[in-house]
Order: structure tokens, then C-alpha cells, then sequence
């Protein structure tokens, strides 16, 4: 076990050191995320702690990777590197939504292409076994990685929740991973984990920085590099081996509901309303609790222990119900309580709006 401690302990200790001096520059340089409409904070605040992040994540991945086991690192880094490059120039300029696509579209090419992070098929869902043709395996990839990277990207709106739902996930997979003996992604794992506890630390109401697009493009990143070895690996054990799970795309989608069906939600209303799915709004689950009057880590520790029910509901499932079953029950759950949420908000608005009227 101690084989973890290390990239744990050496990407907590870097990212905290390289955390104090990025403030300071940040904020010399005026390097902030203003107060604005669609803002939950009321200063400005450094928007550089993904930098750290990466610094943090990448150092110790190199330092303890047994390369033996890992020879596609090379490719994993480089798409690293490339969303790293245009999550800081996104996070001190903005860029074009369309660039920053196209960036992350390369990085998850690169992923597929290169390094054997791919999805082979559908893994039994709808009845899918065999193997999809290669360029349809690619693109089915690419898709995945890139939903992946960007529901990471759109809960980073409130202290702590992209950090912490990064932290649960890695944690979740990091322990899976070393118990079948795949030590390099076990060690990606609680680098990432070390790395973002660290800008946790400096992350929490009041938040003295923000992981920016940098932190969130990094470790979404992460998140779809796990999940997709994760559900490749699980198909490659014996049936009888203990960790082997049944449904895995469905326990895959348990792990990350939280990203992964707020991206789903947001997206579908937008749609529903005549928006671009793309257009900026306050209706995500953490802006709903917000909304109602929790406070950013209140909304924060709320997610996090419904994502962590959520995790052990599809553990406990996955070989008891049929994955059809497994996953449409999640669905309709998560969706039952997200619109139990907007009613209640909705509620306490009127109730506010009559309020202000009778107080004319």
C-alpha cells in the first residue's frame, strides 16, 4: 500500500508549495476570475490553480510510474500538456469555445491513437458484445473522453465540487486499480488525488483561488482516462475474479453521475428552451442549491454525498439487477431529485416574489 502513499504524498506536497506563490502573482498581475452575473463568488479571485494542479499531478506521475508497466505514458502526457497550454490561456485571456474544442478534441485523439485509453464496444449494453469496427471504436472514444472532460468542466462553478468529485472518483478507481495489480493507473490516480486535496486545501468558502479552466480541463482528463481503462480492464478479468463487475458501462455512469447527468440536464433544457446547448446559464444542480440558500460548501458536501450514494448503490447492484435495469434506475433517481430540487427553488422564489410585491 505504500506504493500509493508516494505519488499521493509527493503531488499533495508540490501542488501545496506551488499554490501560496501562484496567489501572490495571480493577484499581483490582476490574473483573477471577476464577480459577474453567473458568478456564485464576490471578489475577485486567482484563476490559476490549475497550474498547480499540474505541476503537482505530472511531477509525481513521472517520479513513481514504473514505466515497465506504462510505455504509452509518452501519449499521456502530451495530452496533458495540450489541454494544460490552452486551459491557462483560456483562464488568463479566454479563447475561442470552438479552439478550446478543437485542443480537446487533439488531446483525446492522441489518448485513442496512442496510448490504447479505449473503448472497444459497448461491453454487453443493449446486448452489444462484439468488438466495434476500429475508426467507430475511435470516434466512440474520442466522444466519451470529451463528454468526460467537459461535464468536469461545467460543475466547476461552486468551492470545492469539481476538486471534490475529482478526489471521490480517483479514489474509487485508484483502489480498484491497485487491487487488480494495475499499478500505473493506480499511481495516476492518487497523484490526482494528492494534487487536488492540496488545492482543496486553498479552495475552500473563502476560496483564495480558483482551479480555472486549467484545473478542471486537467482533471476531467484524468477522470475519462480512468473510467475508460477502468470499464476496458474490468472486461478483461475472468468472470470468477472477485473485482470483476457485471454491467460495468452502468456502474462506469454510477461512479460519475454527477458530472455526466448534469451535463445531461443542462444540455437537454437548453434544448428544450430553443438555446444552444452551449449558451452559459444558472440552471446546473450546484447553482439550484445556491439558489435555495445553501452556501457553497453546503451545496458542495450535499453533491458529494449524494455522488458517493450513488457509488455504492451501483456496487452493491451491479450483479443483483440486470444493467438495463441498473442504469435506468439511476437515471430516473437522479433525475427525481434534481427536479424535487428545482420545484423547491422554484417554490421559494414565488414565495419571495409575493413577498416583495405585498411589500409595495
Amino acid at each position: 500500500m505504500i506504493t500509493l502513499f508516494l505519488p499521493f504524498f509527493t503531488a499533495f506536497a508540490l501542488t501545496y508549495v506551488l499554490l501560496p506563490p501562484i496567489i501572490r502573482i495571480a493577484l499581483a498581475k490582476h490574473l483573477c476570475d471577476d464577480p459577474g452575473e453567473r458568478r456564485s463568488h464576490q471578489v475577485s479571485t486567482p484563476a490559476l490553480g490549475g497550474v498547480a494542479i499540474f505541476g503537482g499531478l505530472i511531477f509525481s506521475v513521472v517520479l513513481w510510474t514504473p514505466f515497465v508497466q506504462f510505455g504509452n505514458l509518452q501519449y499521456i502526457l502530451c495530452a496533458f500538456v495540450i489541454l494544460f497550454f490552452v486551459g491557462v490561456k483560456d483562464d488568463i485571456e479566454g479563447i475561442n469555445p470552438y479552439t478550446k474544442l478543437l485542443a480537446q478534441v487533439f488531446a483525446a485523439g492522441i489518448l485513442v491513437l496512442q496510448s490504447d485509453v479505449w473503448l472497444s464496444g459497448l461491453y454487453g449494453f443493449f446486448g452489444w458484445e462484439a468488438a466495434f469496427p476500429y475508426w467507430i471504436a475511435c470516434g466512440f472514444s474520442i466522444f466519451t473522453v470529451l463528454v468526460i472532460i467537459n461535464g468536469f468542466n461545467l460543475i466547476d462553478g461552486i468551492n470545492g465540487l469539481a476538486a471534490g468529485v475529482s478526489i471521490l472518483v480517483s479514489i474509487t478507481l485508484g483502489t480498484w486499480f491497485f487491487l487488480i495489480d494495475h499499478l500505473e493507473f493506480a499511481t495516476l490516480a492518487f497523484a490526482s488525488t494528492g494534487a487536488t486535496l492540496a488545492f482543496l486545501r486553498y479552495n475552500v468558502t473563502p476560496a483564495r483561488i480558483f482551479m480555472g479552466d486549467t484545473g478542471s480541463l486537467i482533471l476531467g482528463l484524468v477522470t475519462a482516462i480512468l473510467s475508460i481503462k477502468f470499464i476496458d480492464l474490468n472486461a478483461g478479468l475472468p468472470l470468477t475474479h472477485p473485482l470483476h463487475l457485471e454491467g460495468i458501462p452502468a456502474v462506469a455512469i454510477g461512479i460519475l453521475i454527477l458530472p455526466l447527468f448534469d451535463t445531461l440536464r443542462v444540455f437537454v433544457t437548453r434544448a428544450y428552451r430553443g438555446q444552444s446547448p452551449f449558451a452559459a446559464d444558472r440552471r446546473h444542480i450546484h447553482h439550484l442549491l445556491i439558489d435555495y440558500g445553501f452556501t457553497h460548501m453546503q451545496a458542495t458536501g450535499i453533491l458529494l454525498i449524494v455522488n458517493l450514494g450513488f457509488i455504492g448503490l451501483v456496487f452493491s447492484l451491479h450483479n443483483k439487477v440486470d444493467q438495463h435495469v441498473l442504469l435506468l434506475g439511476i437515471i430516473l433517481l437522479a433525475g427525481a431529485l434534481s427536479y424535487g430540487l428545482h420545484r423547491r427553488v422554484k417554490q421559494k422564489q414565488n414565495i419571495q416574489d409575493l413577498r416583495g410585491q405585498s411589500g409595495k
